[in-house]
């Protein structure tokens, strides 16, 4: 369906742009029922949002003229939670208005505010602003909204969730009182809808979005990994799909600067994004995604929302999101205007339960599979240089008379072989991991996530918390006799400094367990003894299997008899901190009477 009838300044802009039809959104907010009406809209993310509300504020700006007004005060403010999308929105609406003369002015944080100030001075009939920058320039006289006439928020239910609601009411309160209010959202929650009942006027209510449906676009994939190998499995599902740009998501800044670092180390062109990052850093690194430059960006959840990166094909969650809105929102970032997507969760096996039910409140049906193999990874490799454009496109003259020389000295074949060569030194090593596999019985019992506690989530009710919780029982400390587990023994002990404080992480890095695995650690002079649980034995021998070599040799044992353990060890079960010891003694004292001898 092609674009309804609308003002020929715009029209003229969709076209150059490549536009041919709307999508929903924007077939939705031309109708003539919403025209110069306020409009609560809840839009699919990456449903093209931004040129939706623009054509909506065309009937009220322009009119029926074709140029707007010379720059003065304002004619459209325009808010958005962060300082990316406030970017981006500008420019989508630079373009859009670019035949109607129109001036977009940014007023974001991390800017210069003086700057910002001569331009609102000099005048715009378009300002795009994040809500305490705009605050700012309101309280020092910087921005007039005397003349406006349409507002917008947009992602109305970020900035709520980053607590700028004090300042979207400043704002408001400070607009005149006959204008249109465009609210823009991807959920309608009981603080948007009051929101809009308290500064809109009859809105025209525009839903596009089904409850609880994922994007269309986009293919989820969930890989299990070891718990200590989620940083190996990044780099092989970077490699597998080999996406012309991929977005992946870590929790915490420090998170972000250490997969950034370890990356860059392993030779991926990689980007890192995050909160502590300068406005220009954060440009830069985007800029570099957008022109190739790059090809990876590490991102905090500040990534989550507003960035259109029109190549990123592929997003990774090395950290699992926060709640159902948390991965709608970051996989949002891939899958638009159209594209296809994958979206991939990495699960490690101990925290199954709790990607299964964010998954289910998600309403996503996702694939299930082990990491990338490094086999598979250079079969795809093979069937990319084969089918690679490189090999079909017309030499030119100078190539086919240097390819004549190197085939005078050389054989076809080792010019193929150092061709091959060549492509392979562009690409970084996959790494071999270990497969956790299903587990054992789909009602296996866990240990509760404390985090998804803390964080109240319900998988019933998506990210809103518990109205009420039964108590928990007390959890028994983790403890087992020699029958629980299977014995294995390694040749280092007291001879060798052996410590729990070290062996225990290396166990657990050898055989892909974690500490609730591992039993009684028994240190002897020249050798150490360890169980490891009957349900994590056949797990534990297939990861020493897949890692030969290792300097210290893992074998089977049985179990240890009467023999006396180190005394630093507890016998029985938690015996992996040794129990806290009084001051040593000292020589005994002399008596008074000796010491005069």
């Amino acid at each position: 369906m092609p674009f309804p009838s609308m003002n020929p300044a715009l029209a003229r802009a969709l076209t150059e742009q490549g536009y041919e039809e709307p999508t929903p959104v924007q077939a939705a907010v031309l109708e003539r029922s919403a025209a110069d009406r306020d409009l609560l809209v809840s839009a699919q993310t990456g449903s093209g949002k931004t040129v939706a509300y623009g054509l909506a504020m065309a009937s009220t700006i322009l009119g029926e003229g074709e140029r707007l007004p010379p720059p003065g005060a304002p004619q459209a403010l325009v808010i958005a939670p962060t300082r990316e999308l406030a970017m981006q929105v500008a420019r989508e609406l630079a373009w859009l208005y670019g035949r109607a003369g129109a001036r977009v002015e940014t007023c974001v944080g991390g800017m210069d505010s003086r700057r910002e100030a001569r331009a609102l001075a000099s005048g715009a009939q378009i300002v795009v602003g994040t809500p305490g920058r705009l605050r700012d320039h309101l309280e020092r006289g910087h921005l007039d909204l005397g003349a406006l006439e349409v507002v917008v928020l947009d992602e109305a239910d970020e900035m709520l969730d980053l607590g700028f609601k004090e300042d979207l009411e400043f704002i408001l309160e400070a607009t005149p009182k006959e204008h249109r209010t465009l609210l823009f959202s991807a959920t309608i929650a009981k603080d948007i809808a009051a929101l809009a009942h308290s500064y809109q006027k009859a809105a025209v209510r525009i839903d596009t979005v089904r409850s609880n449906e994922p994007h269309g676009d986009i293919e989820y994939r969930v890989i299990r990994v070891a718990p200590n190998e989620i940083e190996l499995a990044v780099v092989n599902v970077l490699r597998f799909f080999e996406a012309s740009g991929a977005l992946v998501f870590c929790a915490t800044r420090e998170a972000v600067r250490h997969l950034h670092a370890a990356l860059r180390e392993r030779g991926f062109d990689a980007v890192g994004l995050s909160g502590e990052m300068s406005q220009r850093e954060r440009t830069d690194a985007l800029q570099a995604l957008r022109d190739g430059r790059a090809r990876v960006c590490v991102a905090t959840d500040v990534a989550a929302r507003g960035l259109d990166l029109p190549d990123l094909a592929l997003v990774v969650h090395a950290d699992l999101p926060a709640n159902r809105q948390g991965l709608l929102h970051r996989s949002g970032r891939t899958g638009r205007a159209g594209k296809k997507g994958v979206s991939v969760l990495l699960a490690p096996y101990t925290r199954r339960r709790r990607v299964e039910q964010l998954l289910a409140s998600a309403g996503v049906d996702a694939v299930w599979s082990g990491p990338p193999s490094a086999e598979a990874i250079r079969a795809g490799d093979q069937a990319r240089l084969l089918a690679d454009p490189i090999l079909t496109e017309t030499a030119s003259e100078e190539d086919l008379a240097l390819g004549k020389l190197l085939l005078e000295k050389s054989a076809p074949e080792v010019i193929a072989a150092a061709l091959i060569r060549l492509h392979r030194a562009k690409l970084p090593a996959p790494e071999d991991l270990y497969d956790p596999g299903e587990p054992r019985g789909a009602t296996r019992d866990r240990a509760p996530d404390r985090r998804d506690d803390r964080q109240g989530y319900d998988p019933q009710r998506g990210d809103r918390p518990r109205a009420e919780r039964a108590p928990r029982e007390p959890r028994e400390p983790y403890a087992r006799t020699d029958s629980d587990g299977v014995w294995f023994r390694m040749a280092v002990g007291r001879n060798s400094n052996a410590d729990p404080k070290w062996l225990l992480p290396m166990i657990c890095r050898r055989g892909h367990v974690t500490k609730k695995d591992i039993g009684s650690i028994r240190i002897f002079d020249r050798e150490t003894k360890f169980e490891i649980a009957k349900d994590a034995v056949d797990r534990f021998k297939a990861a020493l299997a897949s890692a030969p070599g290792e300097p210290i040799r893992i074998e089977a044992a049985g179990a240890p008899g009467a023999a006396k353990p180190h005394p630093g060890m507890a016998e029985g079960g938690d015996d992996r901190r040794p129990p806290r010891k009084g001051p040593p003694k000292g020589p005994p004292k002399k008596k008074a009477n000796d010491a005069r001898r």
